[in-house]
C-alpha cells in the first residue's frame, strides 16, 4: 500500500501539528494561544483532536509543570523535520534554473574568526552573485539545535559529540589564554607569575560549565585560582571582550582573536602561557536536509577548502 493510501494521511489535520508544535515551542497553551492570535479553548481543543486523532497522550499538564510524553517528543521531532522540509520548498524550486541562486544560512558562534572560512564566503560570492545570506550569531547548544531541527544551511561551533542527525567536520582549531584591560593593576607587567593572578575577579563565557564546550576553558580560570564565580558572563565573545577591556574582570579569549587588541593596548596577556586549551571548531551539517543550489555549492566549496588546507594551517596561536 502506497503511502497515500494510507487512510490517516487523509484523516490527520495537518494544521493540528502547527498548533502542537507552537505550543511545544512556546512552552504552553496561554503563550501559543498568543502567538497564533487564537483563543485558549480553540488550541486547547486542537490539542485534544490531535491526541484523538493519534490515540496519543501527547502532553504532560499538570499544575505548575509542562512537558512532553514520549510520544509527543517523537511527533516534535518529526514536526521539525516536516516543518523544515516545507520551509526549504522556496528554495529548493530554485533547482530548475541554469544559474547558481538560492538563500545560505549560517548559524555560528560569536568567536568564529577564520580566515580560511571568509576566502571561501569571498569567492563564492564573486562567483554567484545572486545567491542571498543570512549569518545568525547564537550560543552553540542554538547553533546544534538549529541544524538539528533543518533550520539552517551549516553550522559553525563548539562540538562535544556528535549526533544521529548531524555530520561534522572541524573547521579550525584556536588556542585560549588569559587577559586583562587598561584598569587592571597587572595590564603592561612582564614579571607577573601565575600566583599573582590567584583570587582576582573573572568574567566567562555561559559555556564554561562542567562538561560543557568551553569546560577546558574553566579550568584554565581554575588552573590560577581565579575567584570561582564569575563577576561577568555572557555567551557573545564580544562581550566577554567589553568585559574585560572595562576592567571587570580576567577572562579568556582565542589568541589569535585578541591578538589585535594587545597591539592596540586595549588588552594584555597573562599566564600561564603554555598549555593552552585548544578548542575545534566544527562545520555542522544535517544530512538529511534537502538543498537547494546554491547550498550545495556552498558545501561543497567549504569540503574542499578543508579537504585541501593542512590542518596545521588552519590552526591559529
Amino acid at each position: 500500500m502506497r503511502p497515500y493510501e494510507e487512510r490517516f494521511i487523509w484523516r490527520l489535520d495537518w494544521n493540528l501539528l502547527r498548533t502542537f508544535t507552537v505550543v511545544v515551542e512556546k512552552g504552553g497553551i496561554t503563550r501559543a494561544a498568543e502567538f497564533l492570535t487564537l483563543s485558549q479553548p480553540t488550541v486547547s481543543s486542537a490539542l485534544k483532536r490531535l491526541e484523538d486523532t493519534l490515540a496519543k497522550r501527547l502532553l504532560d499538564r499538570r499544575p505548575g509543570h509542562f512537558g512532553l510524553t514520549p510520544a509527543g517528543e517523537t511527533l516534535y521531532r518529526e514536526c521539525c523535520l516536516l516543518f523544515g522540509a516545507v520551509l526549504r520548498l522556496p528554495g529548493l524550486m530554485a533547482a530548475a534554473e541554469t544559474i547558481v541562486t538560492g538563500h545560505i544560512a549560517i548559524a555560528m558562534t560569536s568567536h568564529v574568526i577564520c580566515p580560511h572560512f571568509d576566502e571561501v564566503l569571498a569567492q563564492f560570492n564573486s562567483a554567484f552573485p545572486k545567491v542571498t545570506y543570512s549569518i545568525a550569531i547564537t550560543d552553540s547548544a542554538e547553533v546544534l539545535s538549529r541544524v538539528r531541527q533543518n533550520q539552517t544551511t551549516l553550522g559553525l561551533c563548539l562540538m562535544r559529540e556528535g549526533g544521529p542527525l548531524m555530520e561534522s567536520s572541524v573547521l579550525f582549531r584556536e588556542f585560549f589564554g588569559l587577559f586583562c584591560g587598561p584598569r587592571h593593576p597587572l595590564f603592561g607587567r612582564k614579571d607577573i607569575t601565575p600566583e599573582a593572578l590567584s583570587g582576582q575577579p573573572s568574567v566567562s563565557f555561559q559555556t564554561e560549565i562542567e562538561n560543557g564546550p568551553l569546560y577546558l576553558v574553566r579550568q584554565l580560570r581554575e588552573r590560577v585560582n581565579l575567584q570561582s564565580e564569575p563577576h561577568g558572563v555572557s555567551a557573545n565573545l564580544p562581550e566577554v571582550r567589553r568585559m574585560i577591556v572595562n576592567g571587570l574582570g580576567i577572562g579568556a579569549l582565542p589568541v589569535h582573536i585578541a591578538r589585535r587588541d594587545v597591539d592596540a593596548g586595549l588588552l594584555w596577556q597573562l599566564p600561564p602561557w603554555d598549555e593552552l586549551p585548544q578548542i575545534d571548531i566544527h562545520v555542522v551539517v544535517n544530512p538529511r536536509r534537502s538543498l537547494n543550489p546554491a547550498e550545495s555549492a556552498f558545501l561543497t566549496a567549504v569540503r574542499e577548502m578543508i579537504a585541501s588546507t593542512p590542518f596545521k594551517e588552519r590552526t591559529y596561536s
